[in-house]
């Protein structure tokens, strides 16, 4: 068996989710998914800390038994402390993000208190920016949607 990641971990996910979730409850464009299993291929399966999908592509992206078969829009993924997990997230998952059409990727650090936030620019998911606690995170994918990245972290 696994363990499951730190309480805290599991926190920050909650707080990045309840930002996700009020914005598509506003305005009623997407649906946020906790720890979703992602099969792009049946070499390729991820299970990232959540997603943000729009309703149109929730339609294109879901199978007839509910699993999630091509790519959201959005990916957060919460970092552990274990170097291995950190090196996946950063490299081998940004890549098959990148390959799969993730249009954004947020990586939260809850350790530093930051936010890397990679964005796909022509065919591949660049870093645009890192925030931190003082910043304020909107996005493109969401319209007229904020977040003080203090606001994520306890």
């Amino acid at each position: 068996m696994t363990r499951s990641p730190h309480v805290l971990h599991q926190t920050t996910c909650v707080k990045m989710a309840t930002q996700l979730e009020n914005w598509s409850d506003q305005t009623g464009n997407g649906v946020v998914i906790f720890a979703p299993s992602i099969i792009f291929t049946d070499a390729d399966n991820v299970i990232p800390d959540l997603i943000w999908v729009s309703s149109e592509r929730l339609e294109q992206v879901i199978d007839d038994a509910g699993h999630l078969t091509g790519a959201p829009e959005l990916v957060v993924e919460v970092l552990s402390p274990d170097k291995d997990q950190e090196r996946r997230d950063k490299q081998l998952k940004l890549k098959l993000y990148s390959a799969k059409g993730v249009h954004e990727y947020w990586i939260v650090d809850r350790q530093k208190q930051q936010i890397e936030v990679y964005r796909r620019d022509n065919a591949a998911l660049t870093l645009v920016m890192t925030l931190y606690p003082s910043d304020t995170l909107t996005s493109p994918l969401l319209p007229g949607s904020s977040c003080l990245i203090s606001c994520i972290f306890i």
